[in-house]
């Protein structure tokens, strides 16, 4: 059976060169069955309104695996306690820090949530990422007690950071740990 992926992206979408775009491709071409829809109003988000999408998109497309950029993790923190699902996988990219972003202030503040919904989380931060130090995303990562995958001089994780493709991305999602082997083979 293929795994659902859900891919979220942040403030004003994540179109092609973005690496969440080339992710949905590669996943597509593993017979993955992807999700990638665009949020309404991406340049100016309001939280109740990507709250309500998001929601119906869980509903209807029920992910194993979810990937977020940026805002989108901040939104995964307001909204995940409502939902009543066990993913896979959650990959949190880049998020930024609790500060009110002029572009989206109903998101700020955000919630540190104790049970973010996955069996496998990963956070990746970069050392000079301008909307969270790497100090900062070391706090955070601790907070929510999830692994962290920290990239060099990656700035923000996006296409303006020259990040078109994210192998790294594709390779956790694809890695299928030993003792999901050893389930299936019962």
């Amino acid at each position: 059976m293929s795994k659902r992926v859900l891919i979220l992206h942040g403030l004003g979408g994540s179109d092609y060169p973005h690496w969440q775009s080339q992710l949905a491709m590669d996943l597509i071409k593993e017979n993955y069955v992807v999700s990638f829809p665009i949020f309404p109003s991406r340049n100016n988000p309001k939280l109740e309104e990507w709250k309500e999408f998001l929601k119906n998109e869980i509903k209807h497309f029920k992910p194993d695996i979810v990937v977020c950029h940026s805002l989108a993790n901040i939104l995964w923190f307001h909204t995940c306690d409502e939902f009543d699902i066990k993913l896979d996988k959650l990959m949190l990219v880049a998020p930024v820090r609790n500060e009110v972003l002029e572009d989206a202030k109903t998101f700020f503040p955000y919630p540190i949530v104790k049970d973010l919904k996955a069996c496998e989380i990963i956070m990746a931060s970069s050392t000079n990422d301008p909307y969270m130090s790497l100090e900062e995303a070391i706090e955070l990562q601790s907070k929510l007690n999830i692994g962290m995958k920290i990239m060099e001089n990656a700035g923000h994780i996006n296409a303006a950071s020259g990040f078109g493709k994210l192998d790294c991305a594709l390779d956790w999602i694809k890695r299928v740990d030993e003792c999901e082997i050893n389930k299936e083979q019962k």
